[in-house]
């Protein structure tokens, strides 16, 4: 059995989600048969989705398993600057399960970040195997819960270490006028700590907790809110429920927004300008213009084209 991972591409993306879906819809069946909960861990959020795929495909780390020629799985990872890295996700097709491809792809994938020093990851506290099989791939936990477990693999880098500082209190530190270009930051607390004029393009965020943040007078061009340009971003797979936006224009160049595959149910827009919105192959249920279901009035429309 010759086991190698390749970079996923966007036409693996159907059959990365049919094998996805049918292993974690097999984990669920098997660890969460008569319990009434939801375990993202399991059955994590957009498993059963193509476009989901593709845009991990497109933004993260993501590898296809592969024995012999055949595609039987997946990994996913998000690599921070140099030395953190995280599995976001890694899956098996059932029937290829028990062969050792699941710890292969893992150390394949250590394999090809080999300055990645830390490694983390997450599993459900219901599924017992992932324990076992983690911590026999030399990750020690460091968290329990009822719901989850929470993992870290540290290794030694090929990376000088003079410049690492660690295990050091430096809270209440003020830097002005500092180059600290490329720092990586794994496991710090920085709760209650601010940034003014200071340059943060191309920083990475991921896995952070940044709850009750306050972001004021920001540029996120090509990349709240309040007083931020936007102009250029991607909101994609966002849960926007009580979202407001307000007095919100499109800059200068007036380029249109995009709403593609959104669950907007409930949406109100009023007092906006709304001239050449275009709005096809959706479902219509229940929307209203100045207070007239849309159904009707394109009903009327279509009875006036058939005369």
């Amino acid at each position: 059995m010759l086991i190698t991972i390749e970079k996923a591409s966007i036409w693996d993306a159907e059959k990365l989600t049919e094998i996805m879906k049918e292993t974690f819809d097999e984990e669920a069946r098997r660890w969460l048969i008569n319990q009434d909960v939801i375990d993202y861990n399991i059955q994590p959020p957009g498993y059963s989705s193509v476009e989901m795929t593709k845009y991990m495909i497109e933004e993260l780390t993501y590898h296809k398993i592969i024995n012999n020629k055949d595609i039987v799985g997946g990994i996913i990872v998000t690599i921070t600057g140099k030395s953190f890295g995280r599995i976001d996700r890694i899956f098996v097709a059932p029937k290829y399960q028990g062969k050792k491809i699941g710890s292969r792809a893992i150390e394949l994938i250590e394999e090809e970040f080999p300055n990645v020093r830390t490694w983390d990851l997450e599993t459900s506290s219901r599924q017992v195997n992932n324990h076992h099989f983690y911590e026999k791939m030399g990750y020690r936990t460091t968290f329990k819960s009822e719901d989850e477990y929470c993992y870290i693999k540290r290794k030694v880098s090929s990376l000088e270490l003079e410049n690492r500082v660690e295990n050091k209190d430096i809270s209440n530190v003020q830097f002005e006028n500092c180059n600290m270009e490329k720092t990586e930051c794994y496991q710090v607390n920085l709760a209650g700590s601010s940034f003014s004029n200071s340059n943060l393009m191309d920083t990475h965020f991921n896995n952070c907790n940044l709850s009750h943040s306050k972001f004021q007078n920001i540029n996120f061009k090509h990349s709240l809110y309040a007083d931020l340009n936007l102009s250029h971003s991607k909101v994609r797979l966002v849960t926007l429920g009580g979202v407001r936006f307000i007095d919100t224009d499109l800059g200068d160049d007036k380029e249109p927004i995009s709403f593609e595959r959104c669950d907007l149910q409930g949406t109100k827009i009023s007092n906006s300008n709304l001239r050449n919105l275009q709005i096809n192959t959706c479902d219509l249920t229940g929307m209203t213009i100045e207070n007239i279901p849309v159904e009707k009035l394109l009903e009327v429309y279509y009875q006036e084209h058939k005369k």
